[in-house]
């Protein structure tokens, strides 16, 4: 097609020429001050250690290697398990009222042949339903691919904590080594990659917070800029901490593992419906052009349509993924317990995080202002243990 000279088609055209013939430009551009700043970093001075100093440097970045791989692991398969979920669900729905149409189908089938054939079939559909059903309950495909998501999210978040000590840090001590190896291996056996063996309990019989770290440790922190008297904290910054953790214990972690118990009551529930209703529409079909025909067919249609219901409820609504959201929720405010209680019971305040730091850090994991979490604070202590407050600690879930 030939444009008119001067037309506003022509015009149209050498405008996105021109525009493509910059964004041509700028992309030149940076990649040369990408190939100038990757020379300025090679050639940048580098600071002499001795041979052991480096020696524990280079196991801190291989630490941090794995860590990075552990990342991508579970985030792969974390999203394979969630397509577990959905075509086992989509697949068992399908089979099951493939299966009451079958049955259906056969009364108005006549007898002989055309009976033996729509009864038989939906007899092995409803069985091959029942065995995949047990199955997919028994390792709850939607709670596996929570447990990938938090383990993700998990690893990199130690992979940042890595990275923030090796910016603001001297890493020469081996503590540090073992401070991330014990941090790595304890988020490998809260949220392990297997599924024989070491597959997490689905259904426990007691409903315990999710633990993905070990146990603390204190080690003495290098001063952030110069000395501050009493670290950043005193008597009142203590007491504050106390009241946070007593509101903690009272009323999120309580609050969460309560919900854990009555979502993990609701899965076992629907786990057991679901097989046994497609097994006792399989026994219906079986019973097809009988002298029970009638009931037969009745509780193979109509206990295959239930159990269909029961699957979308559990596996479609992601029951085992809520519940395993619940209890790692419960977790996370038994690890801010444990963080908060660590640090108050050194005597030794040069021993202990930074006090003003580490209210910050509380005050923002807790979605809270910090104004806000000497708000919630003083309203704990002001009960004086006599009743307890309404408010919740986190403002985040």
């Amino acid at each position: 097609m030939k444009l008119e000279p001067g037309s506003q088609a022509q015009q149209q055209w050498r405008e996105n020429e021109r525009g493509g013939e910059q964004e041509l430009r700028e992309r030149k551009m940076r990649k040369r001050r990408c190939r100038r700043s990757i020379r300025a970093t090679a050639n940048a001075p580098k600071t002499q250690m001795s041979p052991p100093e480096a020696l524990v440097v280079a196991k801190f970045y291989a630490i941090m290697d794995v860590v990075a791989d552990r990342v991508e692991m579970h985030k792969n398969i974390g999203a394979q398990r969630d397509n577990w979920n959905h075509l086992l669900l989509t697949s068992i729905n399908s089979i099951t009222l493939t299966a009451a149409t079958m049955a259906g189908l056969a009364t108005t089938g006549g007898t002989g042949a055309p009976l033996v054939a729509l009864k038989v079939s939906s007899t092995l559909l409803y069985l091959s339903a029942t065995a995949m059903s047990v199955v997919m309950n028994k390792i709850q495909p939607s709670q596996l691919g929570e447990e990938q998501r938090n383990a993700a999210r998990l690893f990199k978040q130690l992979y940042r904590e890595m990275q923030t000590t090796m910016s603001l840090y001297k890493v020469t001590n081996i503590d540090v080594i073992n401070e991330a190896m014990e941090k790595v291996l304890a988020l490998d056996k809260a949220y392990p990659l297997p599924l024989l063996g070491a597959m997490i309990e689905k259904f426990p019989k007691t409903v315990e917070p999710t633990v993905w770290w070990p146990p603390k440790r204190h080690r003495r922190l290098e001063r952030l800029g110069e000395e501050i008297d009493g670290n950043g904290w005193d008597g009142k910054s203590e007491e504050e901490m106390r009241e946070i953790v007593e509101v903690l214990k009272r009323k999120d972690a309580a609050e969460y593992l309560r919900l854990s118990q009555k979502a993990l009551k609701v899965n076992k529930i629907l786990a057991i419906s679901g097989p046994l209703l497609t097994g006792l529409a399989g026994l219906g079909s079986s019973f097809l052009g009988t002298t029970h025909g009638a009931w037969a067919v009745m509780l193979a249609v109509i206990a295959g349509v239930l159990a269909s219901v029961v699957n979308t409820l559990e596996h479609g609504w992601q029951v085992g993924m809520v519940f395993e959201m619940y209890r790692s929720n419960a977790g996370f405010f038994r690890l801010m317990q444990e963080i908060i209680e660590s640090n108050i019971s050194l005597r030794e305040v040069e021993r202990r995080e930074n006090g003003e730091l580490f209210k910050i850090k509380v005050a923002l994991q807790l979605g809270r202002s910090l104004s806000e979490l000497k708000h919630l604070a003083a309203l704990s202590s002001s009960r004086n243990g006599e009743e307890a407050i309404e408010e919740f600690a986190s403002k985040l879930f």
